[in-house]
């Protein structure tokens, strides 16, 4: 246990679950889009859908997606910067199974037409899980560098970008995989010690069998 697990994020209350945590996962999900979004679809599960409300979890969720921090004044106005900003969105609610109460689905549709749907929940704290990236199962936190790749399910990809990695003097602290059935497509969740550049972010992507290729830095003070 450190510092901040005692004394919880600096944020804007009144909750770090159903606040801080909303907000991170807002950030987490624009990060992976890698591109401004304009349209959202929210469906917030348990405690986020039946408590949410009075807590400020649909406006942190929103705050996160413009790129506000959790410790931004704006949190709470963030329905306003979203019509000032061109983002559109809607909020439902779903019952995701074995996840945790405090957990939302995101949908998202990027000003580039890029697209995402990521699960993620809030575990107290202003700690996040992703636990769900397009469909397919990951668990990482966002608290390290995290590169998450989209590929073909066939043989060599996993080796060909850790091999970039390396060359790059980057070391990989976790590395998950997981893919839709045999010969689909797959996502691996490479989480690192230090910042993946954008140059070796785009040598990944051209390497064969690579879709898509989406870079989180965690960053304390972004903003719109």
């Amino acid at each position: 246990m450190n510092l901040f697990d005692i004394l919880g994020p600096v944020m804007v209350g009144p909750s770090s679950s159903h606040t801080a945590g909303a907000v991170r996962i807002g950030l987490l999900a624009r990060a992976l889009l890698g591109q401004e979004p304009v349209r959202a679809n929210l469906f917030l599960h348990g405690s986020f859908a039946s408590t949410g409300e009075g807590h400020g979890t649909h406006q942190a969720l929103i705050a996160g997606l413009l790129g506000l921090s959790p410790d931004d004044s704006r949190v709470p106005g963030s329905f306003e910067l979203a019509k000032e900003h061109g983002l559109q969105f809607a909020f439902g609610q779903r019952t995701l199974r074995d996840v945790h109460p405090n957990s939302v689905l995101i949908q998202l549709e990027g000003i580039w037409g890029g697209r995402l749907e990521m699960g993620a929940s809030s575990l107290g704290g202003g700690r996040v899980k992703v636990f769900q990236v397009d469909g397919l199962s990951t668990s990482f936190s966002g608290e390290l560098p995290t590169l998450v790749v989209h590929n073909s399910d066939q043989p060599g990809c996993v080796s060909q970008v850790t091999g970039v990695l390396a060359q790059e003097g980057i070391n990989v602290a976790t590395l998950q995989l997981n893919r839709g059935g045999r010969g689909e497509s797959a996502v691996m969740v490479i989480e690192c010690d230090q910042p993946i550049p954008q140059a070796t972010a785009e040598t990944i992507r051209a390497l064969p069998g690579i879709l898509r290729v989406n870079c989180y830095t965690p960053q304390t003070g972004e903003t719109i």
